[in-house]
This record gives C-alpha cells, structure tokens and sequence, in this order.
C-alpha cells in the first residue's frame, strides 16, 4: 500500500519537477521502451548516439517520468534501434550497445537466501562502445524504505563494476586532497556544505572516468558515491523512489564534455572582463575606499578590470538596498569605475532579517524556506551569525521578485554584475520545506534555480550585456546561467592553498570549466610560524599582522597560481588586500605575473571561446590530454592549462625547488629558459620565488598581447610565439567583449597554423588584431 501511494505521488512530482530545470523543453518521458524484469521496470531513453539515460522503478509511471531539474535536453532516439534475444534486450546506435540483461524466473531460495533475500527483482545492464569494448555494467540496484522529514520515502541506488585500473575524476568541489586528483577508493559525500571541515563541498554528480564514458546520477538528494571501492562503485541517494542515471561515451574526454553539454546546456562565454583582474574584499567600509583602490591600481599603471562591492553595503540584511551614508553616490562610483576602464560586481545575498522591509511579505506569500507548519525558518541551530531566512528560490514567483528587486534597486545604480553569496544554501534545508518539496528531497537542488533566476532576468531586461554571475555553488546545468565559481571561504594557510589545486581540477572535471578561488584565502590571515627562511620579506605589508610573517610569500605563491586558473580574483577578511598591500619586496613580482596574466589575454579569450563551441575545460587534469600515459592518472598538482601550458604550483612555504613529472607522448620547453625535454620523465625544476614551474609543450602556438590597462582596451598582438616539435593549430578569437552578439556573429577568429616541416606560419583568416602574422612569429629556439 504505501509503496502505490508512493508511486503515484512521486510520478506526479517527478513530471511537476521537469518544470523547474530551467529551459527545458521536455514534459513527460518518450523511453525508446520500457522493459519488466519481474517487477522492476526498465526504461531505455537514447538522447544521442552517445548519450542514453536508464531509469529504473517499481512503478512504470515513475520509470516514464522525465529527469529531475538540471538535464534540460530533449530525448532523441534518431539512429537507434532495439532488439531481444536470449541474452536480453539490446539497444544500439553508431556508438554504443546498451544491453539490458534477460533475468530467467529465480529458482527456490536457499535457507540462507530466504533470511538474506533482496527485496526487489534484480536488474543488470552493460553499456559498450559499437565496436563491443565494454565501457561499465551495472550489476544491481537498491530501493531501502526510510523516513526523512516526516515523509515515507526510500533510499535508491546502483553498484556499478569497477576495473582495477578505472579512475574517476569530477563530483564537483571536494577539498580533502593535499594532491593526489582520482577519487578510487573514496567515498564522496555529494552534498552541498558549507561547514566542510577542509572547505566547502559543492556536488555536481558527474563522475568522468579513464575508460571513455562519464555517469550523470539524476537524483538532487545528498547522495554518497563510492567511486572503485572494494572494485565497485555504488551511488546511494537518501531520498527517491527511483534510480535514473545517463551514460556519455566518448573517444575522447572532450567529448564526454561535448555531451554532458548537450545534456545539461552550454558554457556561455563570460564577458572579457571576467578573465581580467578582480579585486575585492571583505569589505570596502566606502565608496571612497573602493574608489581609492581602483584609482591605485591606476596610478601604479597596473591592469585591472573590476571592483567587487562585497556584503553589508545594505542598511539590513534582506533591504535590498545601498546605504547612502557610506555609499551616497553609487551611480556616479560605477561611472567613474567605468570611465577608468572597469567594471563592477556587487554581492546579493537571499537571507532576509526579520526587521528587513520584504519579510513580512515574503513570510505571507510562503517565499522562504518553511517549518512544516508554514513558518519561516528564521535562522538555524547549527550557525553562530544572526541568519534570517532563506527565500524559497525553488519557487519561480519568488525568483522573479528577487530579480526585479536587484534589477530596480542594485542594477540601476550601474552595477554590472552580481555574486550570488550562499547559494548553497548557507542555511541547510535538510529538516525544512521547500515549495517544491523536502529540503532533503532537493538538497543538491538550490544552485541551480537560484543562479537561473537572475541569469534568466538578466537576459531579458539586459539583453545587450552579458552575463556573468559569481556563484559559490553548483548542481547539474549550472554552467548554463553564466557561473564562475569559487572555493568559497578558504583559510589563508599553506594548507589551503595546496587543497585549492586537487579541488579546482576536479570541480572543471565536472563540467564546470570556470573555477578560481579567493587568492590568499578568505579567512583573517593567520598561521603558525615559518618553519624554513622566508622567501619574501615581509617589510611594508599591511595585509596581516606582525605575527604571520610568512603570509606575503603565501600571497605570492597563490598569485602565481591563480594567473593560471579560470578566474584571477583577490579577495579575503584582512585590512588591506591590494596588489601593493603585501610588502615592498612582494609588489614586483606580483605585478610581474598580473602583467603576464594580461599578456596572454588573447591565448585565454581564445580557450573560452572554445569552451563555449565544446563545453570542455581549459583548466584541465592531466587525464584529459595525456590518456595514454598511466603515470597522470592520479597527479593532482600539476594540470594543463589550455593545450600549451603545463602549470606546477609551489604550495609549501620556503621551497625553491620541486619535481616535476612531463607527460609522455611529447617534448616540454621550460617557459623561463627554454629548454627542452623529453617527456616522460620526472625531472627537479627550480622554483626561486620570482618563478612558478611552468612548460610549454612542444608544438605550441601562444599569441601574445601587448599590454593593456584593461580588457575595455583594444589589445593588439605583441607577437605569436611558437615552440616547435610538431604541426600546430590554434583559433585565434576576438569580440566586443561586453554584449551577446557573439552568439549570433561569432565573432572574429582566424586559425593559425604551424607547418613543423616548412617552419612556417600562416593564417586561415584574417586576424582579429588585422595584423600580419608573418611580421609577429617568433620561433622559440631551445636553450642548451
């Protein structure tokens, strides 16, 4: 009895939830055919040749119902075919075989089978490549009756085979790594929590393996994943009646992303600026202390492209408004921001005070997050701060305000862009109510809809800009609202910083490609004493005090680091956070690398274009690019940063020395001598504070921009540097940086091309710059 009235309560529920992923097209699920295995109903749904979603129930209404929020394509069957046999049902198309084993009558128990009897008819599936290469099987699944939030549900799950010599890579933002990237033999507790004890946990449930397919779980819940433990890797969600999953193939990982793209919706490209220096901090106390920043920036003629208004700028939390008394000309500081060559993010947060004007209103209207009997949930036990309440944004009425909101209230001031802070949420919804349903139901969920509610408010009442969102959390889809993300509120230790690498190569593993962290972490700066000689005389920092001497060579270290990631932000809890706040001797060699930042501008513009046209990362693990070499399969503290630069980050105080391991399968130049290796060996870099390890891999193509002040700069090319050692091809991309109309022109791009043989540039197109490159190639010569 209670397992009908779950059925059918949560067949309706899961149709109601197609609703809530954004964009999407689709009602009620098409499956190519639905199979009984004595009870439990199989639904097989192609979406492409190389994508195919499983969903399995007791209930053949729930095995018919669409994915939950988040995938937000259309099932597509087109090439396709389904035929039975002995063996089972087998689903085919150019790329995979999915066969669905047959399951013959069981036969009588055993005495120890009926006192250890499953509860459920068992399934198994294998998906293959066209060409009978087994990619994973699955050998069972689990629904355990449990109740959570006063409500009669399950826990469902599926045990996948796993190879001993499977690696997993992705799930979104884990910071337990002090280095090594592949998750076998751990167990992920996917959740979003802020109180992480290592740093914040983010779960985008996306597992990407070696073995050419990644696994899309398709369950919002907190979900435990056990990636190749014990030779299995098991998924159990706390909350749901059934199992949905979706299998992507590919020859490649780029296009294991290509489809987790088509699945879940594109990588937009972020505005230029957003690739440029962000300065923020915990907080500017005033207009006049953020002017006078960003006119330092200016005097010292360093570049710069936004200036980030962080939190309680308002008069209460949840007003929604800029306190005029320190703030009394926000309009004319964004004009100035802007007449200098910046842009502005402020920071929104969807917590509301009780004494806030909107409260009352929201509370009535049913728009926070709820108690069972209704109430609002002011605040939670677990927090120390004064929380206030969460608005509900499961709820799209309640979305549209808040837009409209930030829109009339924020927006016309002549911000540019927003941080959506806690989108988590901060306020754990586990024992609460949604207006969708059970905070635990939808744990993962709250990202997701939150980040689409401004992107999609954005797009329609500011069509000409593009969008850019700083977003602290994740969920399946969630690159398509225009997200970068970050770590979230770090510690400023040596700790953090080497957490931060593993961390962010395993979050754009997930499909997110844009990813950073605060640079010199967020918390007040503090930590024990050196334990080697400083590398960086702390004299004239102001950034911590006396007593962390070390802090301005950690800066140095995570600057360095950071040029080098998606996003280059500096932002923490300190008293001064500026380029030039952390010492006469840290200054030069922080500008040094912001300069090179810019320098390569049009290398990094050109990596998100690409992003945008395949929905790969360019910070990427070694993994990706390296398949056939064993040895990267669980190096978590080097990467690639796009197809030239191979990056290995100094993150131990005092070091001026570490190995570094070159992938085989091709030569390495040493960016700051030039000279050449061969891969596949480990070799001992020197590392001397003014220099971070860094290669560029043997036939390479690096344009290289002239310095600017700002990306609102038109930025010529200074040169187009080549590193010989094979043929070379790179897509030079450039456009107005601000609007959409890259999505209808496509902007400006030309393919350069290296002839290894001929030593030759040429250009298939015009160059963005309209310049020569015959007149800009340099060939790099390899040093002895």
């Amino acid at each position: 009895m209670m397992g009908k009235a779950f059925g059918m309560r949560a067949a309706l529920l899961a149709a109601g939830v197609a609703s809530l992923a954004l964009g999407a097209t689709q009602a009620l699920a098409e499956p190519m055919a639905m199979l009984d295995r004595h009870g439990s109903r199989v639904a097989i749904e192609p979406y492409a040749p190389n994508i195919v979603r499983v969903t399995i129930a007791l209930d053949p209404a729930l095995a018919t119902a669409a994915p939950g929020p988040g995938p937000n394509a259309k099932a597509d069957a087109t090439g396709w075919s389904h035929r039975a046999d002995a063996g089972g049902d087998v689903f085919t198309s150019s790329a995979l075989s999915v066969v669905v084993d047959a399951k013959p009558w069981p036969k009588a128990p055993s005495q120890m089978e009926r006192y250890f009897a499953p509860s459920l008819p068992p399934v198994s599936l294998s998906v293959s490549t066209a060409d009978g290469r087994l990619l994973t099987k699955m050998n069972g699944w689990e629904m355990a009756p449990h109740m959570v939030n006063g409500e009669e549900t399950f826990r469902v799950g599926a045990s996948f085979a796993a190879p001993l010599d499977e690696h997993y890579y992705g799930l979104g933002q884990n910071q337990e790594s002090l280095g090594p990237l592949d998750l076998r033999s751990r167990t992920i507790d996917c959740k979003h929590w802020y109180d992480a004890p290592a740093g914040e946990t983010v779960c985008v449930p996306f597992l990407v393996t070696n073995k050419g397919y990644g696994i899309v779980w398709d369950n919002p819940a907190r979900t435990i994943v056990s990636p190749g433990l014990n030779n299995g890797t098991r998924w159990q969600s706390e909350v749901g009646e059934r199992v949905s999953f979706f299998v992507i193939a590919g020859a490649t990982t780029d296009e294991i992303y290509a489809g987790y793209a088509k699945l879940t919706g594109e990588t937009p490209l972020p505005p230029k600026a957003a690739f440029g220096l962000i300065q923020s901090k915990a907080r500017f106390e005033s207009q006049q202390e953020l002017l006078g920043i960003a006119e330092g920036y200016r005097s010292r003629n360093y570049p710069i492209d936004v200036m980030v208004l962080d939190w309680f700028y308002w008069t209460r939390m949840g007003q929604l408004d800029i306190d005029r008394t320190y703030f009394p000309d926000p309009k004319g500081m964004n004009d100035r921001l802007k007449a200098m060559g910046m842009r502005s993010i402020v920071s929104v947060w969807p917590r509301f005070e009780r004494e806030s004007r909107y409260f009352d209103m929201l509370a009535a209207k049913g728009w926070l997050l709820q108690h069972e009997d209704g109430s609002p949930v002011d605040g939670l036990p677990v927090r120390f701060d004064r929380a206030g309440a969460l608005l509900d944004s499961t709820n799209p009425e309640a979305r549209e305000w808040f837009w409209g909101k930030i829109r009339d209230n924020i927006a016309s001031q002549g911000f540019d862009w927003f941080w959506l802070d806690e989108t988590e949420p901060d306020l754990v919804p586990d024992d609460y109510q949604f207006s969708i349903g059970s905070g635990a139901r939808y744990h993962n969920l709250f990202p997701l809809l939150h980040t689409a509610g401004v992107a999609e408010g954005s797009a329609r009442d500011r069509p000409d800009l593009r969008n850019l969102i700083l977003c602290r959390a994740a969920y399946l889809g969630t690159q398509r609202n225009g997200c970068a993300f970050w770590s979230s509120d770090v510690h400023s230790t040596w700790e953090a910083l080497k957490r931060q690498v593993p961390t962010g190569l395993n979050f754009t593993a997930s499909g997110m490609a844009y990813w950073g962290s605060d640079i010199g972490g967020w918390q007040y700066p503090s930590g024990p004493k050196a334990e080697h000689p400083l590398l960086v005389d702390p004299a004239g920092a102001t950034a911590m005090d006396a007593g962390y001497a070390d802090y301005p060579e950690l800066f140095v270290r995570w600057f360095q680091y950071s040029v080098f990631t998606p996003s280059l932000r500096i932002h923490g809890q300190r008293p001064a956070a500026a380029l030039w706040d952390y010492g006469t001797a840290a200054e030069p060699i922080l500008a040094s690398y912001l300069r090179l930042r810019y320098s390569l501008m049009p290398y990094i513009y050109a990596l998100g274009a690409q992003t945008h046209r395949t929905g790969a990362p360019f910070m990427r693990a070694l993994f990706m690019d390296f398949p056939n070499d064993p040895k990267v399969a669980d190096i978590g503290d080097q990467y690639m940063f796009g197809p030239a630069f191979l990056v290995a980050p100094i993150t131990d105080q005092g070091r001026t020395s570490r190995p570094v391991y070159l992938p085989a399968g091709a030569d390495w130049y040493d960016y700051w001598t030039n000279k050449r290796y061969t891969g596949g060996q480990t070799v001992e870099v020197a590392a001397p504070i003014d220099r971070m390890p860094l290669f560029v891999r043997a036939g390479s193509i690096v344009p290289i921009g002239a310095q600017v002040k700002s990306t609102a700069e038109r930025q010529p090319l200074e040169s187009i540097r080549v590193y010989p050692g094979r043929d070379a091809r790179f897509t030079l991309y450039d456009d107005d940086g601000t609007t959409n109309a890259y999505r209808k022109t496509g902007g400006a791009s030309a393919e350069l091309v290296w002839n290894e043989a001929g030593g030759t540039l040429s250009a298939r197109g015009k160059l963005p710059t309209g310049q020569n490159p015959a007149q800009l190639l340099r060939i790099v010569e390899a040093a002895q």
